[in-house]
């Protein structure tokens, strides 16, 4: 018999379905780690690749200019891959076997381009295929002309059509004529030269089958190499794979498809493509949004989308201001927003006197600091929620109890009942940062008046200097949220009420009770035990009194 907790789930392995009953914890747990052998295995492969290219660049490139060439020759090889696979694929199945898109004259391949760019929304011809640029590369006195003339072609190739937007100054960080590759023409080419090389060795296999998200996981190490030197935080543009996972799974629970996918502060877009991997990307029917204010980061984003085999028009990523100049006023509401935003940061506010009259932060009657942005974006995430939606938003901890402004605000969510969760999360989860974090779970139709509280802080295991969310800890958290029960130690729904008498602190440890692991004292069997020590310490003094006397 099937208990009321267990949930039927269907899973997809390769081409067959399979149908079981389980609990949320165990789905989790499962599908989590069915691949995570092969995941290590590829993550490794990938690393050992990568700093293998940055031992023969070292000394050249500072490494922060270094992760743009890096991904950026990564994208320029993939993008080849892709359109070449596809023209062959469909060669090969009307027949024509020994086709290869790669050794076509190049005035041929041009009565496909027109096709091509609908479909792909590019087009490379087959003399700028990464693979014969790669076999020439050595001999090509010219090769950093060759690579910006080859680049300029391929966003040049989408001017004009609806792919436009999303190829503009892809390219842009790629300076393949800066001095920073060497001072002299050849030198800048013996660098491109080793760039290209190193990316060719890489054994990537089909990009969006593999287990690990291959692009993320490429960003997230070559942060962890030199973010730290650079003086920049990785957590500013890439949340670790295992809290994207924990943040997906808490706001698609109970979801197998929805309309769209929104992150307001995407970085490199690792959230918005975990919910392409946790839904299936044909489940997500309208595509995935997302908005970013830096340059960089904004390509990185948009070439992440198509890295992962996500078409031009399956995504919308924007470079603006979220808070001050939002970009998505048109579109229908979300029902998955997932986010990062930066931690604290200084925005506008009431210097701008007509943002109180914003729809997005006029309801709660006041904006979020100046110097502390971060309700700001929770407002703004909550505005662009679907009724149906879910947002789930990692926070400062401070934005939990502080008062002034940021505590209105807090009364604003609680009495209208829009708080769904908040979980304490572990220390040292983000590169750069050894902030313990928490994670606000929004819901605008919620069949309760109250609000969870998840104490997650000791569900990890130590990594080197850093806590890692294992596949077990991710599982037990979203079982917990999703059982919505009072745990001890663990978590406790709190009525809104309870919740307004206490000021409106949102803390965690203000309604979960830490278990005291402390080793228990019976006070009154340790007198007793001293008692005894110091009766026989006597005894024994008298009994050496005795034998000194004798002597």
């Amino acid at each position: 018999m099937r208990r009321e907790t267990d949930r039927l789930f269907v899973l997809w392995i390769g081409k067959q379905e399979i149908k079981y009953i389980s609990t949320v914890k165990q789905i989790i747990y499962d599908s989590y780690t069915m691949t995570d052998n092969k995941k290590e295995q590829e993550r490794n492969e990938l690393h050992r690749t990568i700093w293998a290219i940055a031992d023969e660049m070292r000394g050249s490139v500072d490494g922060w200019d270094f992760k743009s060439y890096i991904l950026g020759i990564l994208f320029y090889r993939y993008i080849s891959e892709n359109i070449a696979n596809y023209i062959n694929r469909g060669e090969w199945e009307s027949g024509n076997s020994d086709f290869d898109y790669a050794d076509l004259p190049d005035n041929v391949a041009e009565g496909v381009r027109e096709e091509m760019v609908g479909v792909k929304g590019f087009f490379i011809l087959p003399s700028q295929l990464f693979c014969n640029v790669c076999k020439r590369c050595d001999k090509d006195d010219n090769l950093n002309e060759t690579l910006e003339k080859i680049f300029t072609s391929i966003e040049a190739s989408a001017k004009g059509t609806e792919s436009e937007d999303d190829f503009k100054g892809l390219f842009a960080d790629l300076d393949v004529n800066s001095n920073k590759l060497g001072a002299t023409v050849v030198k800048r080419n013996e660098k491109l030269v080793k760039l290209l090389r190193g990316i060719q060795q890489m054994q990537l296999g089909n990009y969006q089958d593999n287990t690990i998200d291959a692009f993320g996981d490429a960003y997230e190490y070559l942060m962890s190499m030199y973010a730290s030197n650079a003086g920049k935080s990785g957590g500013e543009f890439f949340t670790p794979q295992e809290v994207s996972e924990l943040l997906t799974r808490l706001a698609t629970l109970g979801k197998s498809e929805v309309n769209k996918v929104y992150d307001p502060a995407c970085g490199s877009g690792s959230l918005l493509l975990k919910s392409a991997k946790i839904l299936g990307k044909e489940n997500v029917r309208q595509g995935f949004f997302g908005q970013e204010i830096n340059l960089t980061t904004y390509n990185l984003c948009r070439i992440n989308m198509f890295l992962h085999d996500i078409d031009y028009d399956k995504f919308d990523i924007a470079c603006e201001d979220t808070l001050i100049s939002p970009q998505h006023w048109d579109d229908e509401p979300f029902e998955v927003i997932v986010s990062n935003p930066p931690y604290s940061i200084k925005w506008k506010g009431d210097d701008d006197i007509t943002l109180i009259n914003d729809p997005r932060y006029a309801p709660a009657g006041v904006l979020a600091p100046k110097s502390k942005a971060d309700l700001a974006f929770i407002m703004h995430s909550l505005a662009w929620l679907a009724t149906n939606g879910t947002a789930a938003i990692v926070c400062f901890p401070g934005v939990m109890y502080r008062g002034g402004a940021e505590k209105k605000i807090r009364q604003y969510l609680i009495d209208n009942n829009y708080v769904d969760c908040v979980i304490q999360l572990p220390d040292n989860l983000f590169f750069g940062t050894s902030i313990a974090t928490c994670i606000m779970v929004l819901k605008k139709a919620k069949k309760d008046n109250s609000t969870l509280f998840i104490d997650a802080s000791n569900e990890c295991v130590k990594i080197t200097n850093n806590n890692k969310l294992t596949p077990e800890n991710i599982a037990h958290i979203v079982q917990l949220f999703s059982d919505r029960k009072d745990v001890q130690y663990q978590c406790r729904l709190v009525g809104n009420d309870t919740i307004a008498e206490g000021d409106y602190n949102l803390s965690v440890s203000t309604y979960v009770e830490q278990e005291d692991t402390r080793e228990k004292v019976d006070i009154v069997e340790l007198n007793a035990r001293i008692e005894q020590i110091v009766a026989h310490e006597n005894e024994l003094r008298a009994q050496i009194d005795e034998i000194i006397k004798e002597l």
